[in-house]
């Protein structure tokens, strides 16, 4: 999965800012935190509701709402969750050939997650390695 199109998924240069283009930018945009703004680009990909995205960001509905409209940006943490979530999406995204199947097999109940959605596990670090371990056996033709 290319860095590149992580940040693009959270809106590029445009709501990330030019400092994108160094190496680290990722890292140092999670410290710094990410633009709401970003959080709310990445819910109209996955074709997600804002009550839903928050949730699985673990950010209040009233909080993330009051962000969006201050033009604020998130906490490390929320950062960090959000952009694993981009990543996952990212990847999900060149596996499958394109962004609306990668939103779909996201929302989808998967028996290798034992009937649950892969994007019910991208809350911790453990289902997040299960989901990709999944893409990379699909990517692979080992899936079954």
């Amino acid at each position: 999965m290319a860095t590149r199109s992580v940040l693009d998924v959270l809106g590029g240069d445009v709501v990330l800012g030019r400092q994108t283009r160094k190496s680290g930018a990722l890292a140092e945009l999670v410290r710094e935190g990410i633009p709401a703004k970003s959080l709310f680009l990445l819910a109209e990909r996955l074709h997600l509701r804002q009550a839903e995205i928050s949730e699985k960001i673990g950010i209040p509905q009233r909080t993330l709402t009051r962000r969006l409209a201050q033009h604020s940006r998130l906490t490390a943490a929320e950062s960090d969750r959000a952009v694993r979530l981009a990543q996952v999406f990212s990847t999900a995204a060149e596996t499958l050939g394109d962004e609306e199947k990668a939103a779909a097999w996201l929302k989808t109940p998967n028996r290798a997650l034992r009937g649950g959605r892969p994007l019910d596990q991208l809350d911790t670090d453990p289902g997040v390695r299960e989901v990709e371990n999944i893409l990379g056996r699909i990517a692979y033709g080992v899936y079954s």
